[in-house]
């Protein structure tokens, strides 16, 4: 037997697959073949996301893919994957987390406290450019799309002192090495699901078992708890959004920033791990009441 997982084409996510299928054939001896699919996230990169319909480009393909037999589940980046799941369709397994961490990259490895004035940052993200302009006013963004290479590449193209991109990314390249600074999460709050991957699949496949045994409970927690929060919010790329959930023992935490009526609000709440989507949706909550 040999199943078929579906990614995108990029090197970043054909690694991330690969590690999957790796851990399949360690825990159950099956052997896979990655599927690559062009998505259209992936084509259209002279426009934010958000104009484009946010990151649920970079699934759907990879989900019709699933949906016509070409591919048994597929590997996402979690932080891409839409808070409803369509139809008969579930998140299997997500492993364990990755560097949830924002990094700072750097022309020439001038640390983040040392940039100039008015400073060029590039990032498309509407959560890491909020943050950004809550920490330094006076910082330019420029908008900066494409896959991790791309995105270094136009750190000289474009007269940049730097860009932001997830550490997790950087890490499964190892490319590590050209972090200039790490941002601390709660300070500066990643993606909901940043650093974690999820494998989806048809909840009817024959072979779920399979793809559920990857799942670690924590991540799953957690990740759950951020998606929980966003969900509530009705969150996604059109909004400066961002979570980080955190186990402790039998404790999570949770801290939640939102752009509600042109300003950014930052929560956090605490709890029982076991709580965890209810958790989310708490702290939803205290944001709207703001």
């Amino acid at each position: 037997m040999k199943l078929n997982i579906a990614t995108r084409k990029s090197k970043l996510a054909q690694v991330q697959t690969d590690t999957i299928i790796a851990e399949i054939f360690k825990m159950h001896k099956i052997e896979c073949k990655k599927v690559l699919i062009e998505t259209k996230g992936d084509m259209i990169l002279d426009v934010t996301l958000d104009k484009i319909g946010g990151k649920g480009l970079f699934v759907k393909d990879i989900e019709i893919a699933m949906m016509e037999g070409r591919a048994d589940a597929a590997v996402h980046s979690m932080k891409d994957v839409p808070y409803e799941m369509p139809e008969g369709f579930e998140i299997a397994s997500m492993p364990r987390r990755e560097d949830v961490r924002d990094v700072f990259v750097s022309m020439n490895g001038m640390k983040f406290a040392d940039l100039p004035m008015g400073a060029r940052i590039g990032t498309s993200s509407n959560r890491r450019s909020a943050q950004l302009k809550m920490i330094r006013p006076d910082i330019e963004i420029v908008p900066v799309r494409g896959n991790v290479q791309t995105r270094i590449d136009k750190i000289e193209r474009e007269n940049l002192h730097g860009i932001i991109l997830a550490a997790a990314g950087l890490k499964r390249l190892n490319m590590d090495c050209i972090i200039t600074d790490y941002f601390d999460p709660i300070d500066f709050v990643p993606a909901v699901g940043q650093g974690a991957l999820g494998v989806e699949a048809f909840t009817s496949n024959e072979n779920i078992k399979v793809f559920r045994s990857l799942d670690d409970i924590e991540t799953r927690m957690c990740v759950e708890a951020e998606r929980s929060f966003m969900r509530r919010l009705n969150g996604g790329c059109h909004t400066a959004i961002g979570a980080y959930a955190q186990i402790d023992g039998e404790i999570m935490n949770l801290v939640g920033i939102f752009e509600l009526s042109g300003r950014m609000i930052k929560k956090d709440i605490t709890g029982n791990k076991y709580d965890f989507i209810n958790l989310g949706k708490t702290l939803a909550e205290k944001i709207i009441d703001v």
